[in-house]
């Protein structure tokens, strides 16, 4: 398929997408959000002595999801056995949080979280997380796709005002197997659930999809951030809350095809997602349905889906092996 058909069907699946309205407000500048942005987050700490952490999700209106991890935050302590959930909302413009584990308060980014009986087991502080590789430099040799200024490697590509690229982007150079280095950032839509909060894709050759999509605190499913889509869930939900930066390093190794053009070999994806290994050597056996660019021995771009949503992306480079 030739890169205009590739934009032609983009376009197509974008204004598809941008039919569904956002069901409440949509945030791109971290400095212009609501009062809840501020709580919303990740928070670390010890309960009677152990190690725990929340992440707090903000679902509008003055409303809050709570996660706990026993031992720390997904991909940084936490025992990967249990997760304890929780509703809160604001009384008296305080978050407040209750369940069977007990009760909580947020107040100036700290949870102090009470026993059942009502004492008091320990506070949690709100803390903000870095992907590793964030900022990462193109080594030497690689295909730099988007360092902040212009577009133009890109067909379709559009950069805001402060340098950023937007969401539905197809670049022109083509790959066979490559390294990728993807930084990208949800907007924050906290009245928004599912597949309409935050959703884009980086796609590989336009045929394989890495989901993008604000997963913060959900279980982490083949559909949400980081599921290479339709076909593997992560081994774990390693996003980062809304309007946070974050990275992609992709190992990708491309689907091979017999002369008759019978396909002997599936692609391979090897995904780190802020610096985690969520998947390691997956086979991917088919296309993403919604892929622009059907399987094939042809090498392929790399697509930033647009899906409705603005998901804004920089520092993006491929480096062909």
């Amino acid at each position: 398929m030739s890169i205009t058909r590739i934009v032609q069907v983009s376009l197509l699946l974008g204004l598809l997408a941008n039919s569904a309205t956002a069901a409440g407000p949509v945030y791109i500048d971290p400095e212009k959000t609501d009062d809840d942005f501020a709580v919303q987050g990740e928070y670390v700490g010890k309960l009677h002595d152990e190690s725990f952490a929340a992440q707090i999700v903000a679902l509008g209106q003055g409303k809050f999801r709570c996660v706990a991890y026993r031992g720390g935050l997904p991909g940084d302590g936490w025992d990967e056995q249990e997760t304890i959930f929780g509703g809160g909302e604001r009384k008296d413009g305080v978050p407040t949080f209750a369940g069977r584990q007990g009760t909580a308060k947020i107040v100036d980014g700290k949870m102090t979280v009470y026993d059942p009986t009502g004492v008091e087991a320990g506070v949690l502080e709100r803390t903000t997380r870095k992907s590793p590789t964030l900022g990462a430099k193109p080594p030497e040799g690689a295909v730099v796709l988007f360092d902040g200024g212009s577009a133009e490697a890109f067909e379709g590509g559009q950069a805001t005002d402060d340098g950023l690229l937007m969401n539905g982007a197809t670049s022109k150079h083509k790959f066979q197997d490559c390294l990728v280095h993807v930084e990208f950032r949800t907007p924050y839509q906290p009245e928004d659930r599912g597949q309409g909060r935050g959703n884009s894709g980086c796609y590989l050759q336009g045929r394989y999809e890495v989901q993008i999509l604000d997963s913060f605190g959900l279980e982490g499913q083949e559909n949400e951030c980081g599921g290479i889509y339709g076909i593997a869930k992560p081994k774990i939900n390693m996003c980062f809350p809304p309007l946070t930066w974050q990275t992609y390093d992709i190992e990708y190794t491309a689907a091979k095809f017999a002369a008759d053009g019978k396909k002997t070999a599936d692609a391979k994806l090897t995904v780190k997602h802020n610096g985690i290994t969520i998947h390691q050597d997956v086979s991917i056996p088919h296309a993403t349905t919604a892929a622009p660019v059907a399987e094939g021995p042809e090498p392929g771009p790399l697509y930033l889906q647009d899906h409705g949503n603005p998901v804004r992306y920089r520092n993006v480079w491929v480096v062909e092996r």
